[in-house]
C-alpha cells in the first residue's frame, strides 16, 4: 500500500465556473464562521458541541429565509468545512494550536474541498458538483497509474490564480535502497546548507532578485485610495503574483535539494531551530524568512517517512559552531562575524559551517544509538508528537473576553 499525496494543478475556470467557485468559497466561510460563534457561545454557558452538533444547525441555517442561499451550492464542502472546525478544536485541546479564529474575506486562503459524492472523475476529466462542464485543468504531470483521488480541493491564491489538489494513494512510493550514508546539515544565510562532507549550497535569495519589482509594486498600491476600488484590488493583485513568483521559485529549489539529500542519505541530522523566534531579530528577519528553514525542515520530515530515512534533529542548544570536531575543545564564544578559527588546543583551522555541520553528524549518530542530547522530531508521520516525555493533561482556558463580557477568540492570533 503506498501513502497518500496531494497533486496540485493549476486550471482556468469559465466565467459561470468562476462564479459558482467564489459563491462556493463565501458560504464556506460563513458557514465556518457561524460554527465557530455558536461553539464559543456554547462554550461561554458551560456546553460542549461536536461536529454533530453544528452539521444539525447547519441544517436548520438552510431552512431559515436569510440563509436559504447556502441550498444554491454543494453541501458537501460546507459539510467538509464544519470537520475543519472540529479537527481546529482538537490541536487547541491538544494544546497544539491556539483558539480557532474568524476567517476574513481579504486575508483568509479561499478554499472548497469536495468528497467523492460531489465531483466526477473519468480520465482527465473532472466535473464538480453543481456543474455542468468538466473543469480545464493543465496537467503538469500524470497521476499514478490507476490512481482514483479521494478528495479534491479547489483554491484561489491572492494573485488569482485557480487550482485543484487532488488527494491519491501513490502505490510507487517506496523506502529508498538502504546506504550506509550519513550527512550532518547545517542551515545558514551566506549559504543555504553546508554539509559535513564540505560541500555548501549557495543561498539563492530568491526574494532578492524580485526586490526592485516588488518594491515598485508595493508603492503603486500605497498611492491607491484604500477600499476596494477597482485600481487597489488591481494593485493589490500585482504585488500577490510578485510574491507568487518568490515562493514557486523558492519551493521548487527546496524540492530539489530535499530530495537530493533523502536520495544519496540513509540517515540526515539537522539542527532544532526555532525560526519563529529567530524573525524576531529584525535584522536578519527578511533573510532568514527567504531562506524559509522551516518549510526545509518539514519537506525533509515528510519525504524521510515516505522513502525509509532517518531524520535526526540535534537540540537547539548543542554549541555545534564552538565545539572543536577534532579534538572536542568548546570555545567560549564565537560571534556572528567570525566565519573561520583555529582551535586553541589542537591548532586545526575551522570553517565555521562545516564545522558545526559536522558536530550535527557525530552528536546524530551518538544520539541514534544512546539517545542523548537530541530532541525527537517535531511529530511523527501520522501527525502525532514524537516527544517520548508525557506532559500532565490541562483543562483547556476559556477563550479571552473584552470588557464587556464578549468572546475574543476572533482576535486570538495563529501559531
Amino acid at each position: 500500500m503506498g501513502v497518500k499525496r496531494a497533486f496540485k494543478y493549476r486550471f482556468y475556470p469559465s466565467d459561470a465556473q468562476a462564479a459558482e467557485l467564489s459563491r462556493t468559497f463565501g458560504c464556506v466561510r460563513k458557514v465556518y464562521n457561524m460554527a465557530l460563534a455558536a461553539r464559543t457561545e456554547a462554550w461561554a454557558r458551560g456546553e460542549r458541541v461536536n461536529y454533530n452538533a453544528t452539521s444539525a444547525m447547519l441544517t436548520g441555517w438552510k431552512r431559515t429565509e436569510e440563509l436559504a442561499f447556502l441550498n444554491e451550492v454543494s453541501s458537501v464542502p460546507l459539510q467538509q468545512t464544519l470537520r475543519h472546525l472540529q479537527g481546529a478544536f482538537t490541536n487547541f485541546f491538544g494544546k497544539r494550536a491556539k483558539y480557532p479564529r474568524l476567517k476574513t474575506r481579504k486575508r483568509s486562503r479561499k478554499s472548497a474541498e469536495y468528497t467523492t459524492s460531489a465531483f466526477r472523475f473519468r480520465g482527465d476529466r473532472l466535473t464538480l458538483a453543481k456543474m455542468s462542464e468538466p473543469l480545464d485543468i493543465v496537467w503538469s504531470r500524470p497521476l499514478p497509474e490507476g490512481a482514483t483521488p479521494s478528495t479534491v480541493t479547489v483554491s484561489q491564491d491572492a494573485a488569482g490564480r485557480w487550482f485543484v489538489s487532488l488527494l491519491c494513494e501513490d502505490a510507487s512510493v517506496r523506502p529508498f535502497p538502504a546506504t550506509d550514508a550519513v550527512v550532518g546539515v547545517d542551515v545558514g544565510l551566506d549559504h543555504l546548507l553546508t554539509l559535513s562532507t564540505g560541500e555548501k549550497v549557495a543561498n539563492p535569495r530568491q526574494e532578492r532578485r524580485d526586490r526592485a519589482r516588488l518594491a515598485k509594486a508595493q508603492r503603486e498600491l500605497s498611492r491607491k485610495a484604500k477600499g476596494d476600488g477597482a485600481n487597489r484590488s488591481k494593485a493589490r493583485r500585482r504585488v500577490a503574483k510578485v510574491h507568487a513568483r518568490i515562493a514557486d521559485r523558492r519551493r521548487d529549489h527546496l524540492h530539489k535539494l530535499t530530495t537530493r539529500l533523502v536520495r544519496e542519505n540513509q540517515t540526515i541530522v539537522i539542527e532544532d531551530l526555532t525560526v519563529r523566534n529567530m524573525v524576531k531579530n529584525h535584522t536578519l528577519a527578511r533573510a532568514i524568512s527567504d531562506a524559509s528553514w522551516g518549510e526545509f525542515r518539514n519537506m525533509l520530515e515528510y519525504k524521510a517517512a515516505w522513502y525509509g530515512r532517518e531524520l535526526i534533529a540535534v537540540d537547539r542548544f548543542f554549541p555545534s559552531s564552538k565545539l572543536c570536531s577534532h579534538c572536542g575543545t568548546l570555545t567560549a564564544s564565537m560571534p556572528l562575524h567570525v566565519r573561520e578559527w583555529t582551535c586553541e588546543s589542537c591548532g586545526t583551522d575551522h570553517d565555521r559551517d562545516v564545522n558545526a555541520a559536522r558536530n550535527l553528524k557525530a552528536a546524530g549518530l551518538a544520539a541514534s544509538v544512546c539517545g542523548a542530547g537530541v530532541r525527537p522530531q517535531r511529530r511523527t508521520p501520522g501527525g502525532q508528537s514524537a516527544t517520548k516525555q508525557k506532559t500532565p493533561r490541562r483543562e483547556p482556558q476559556e477563550p479571552p473576553r473584552t470588557r464587556g463580557g464578549r468572546s475574543q477568540s476572533s482576535i486570538v492570533p495563529r501559531r
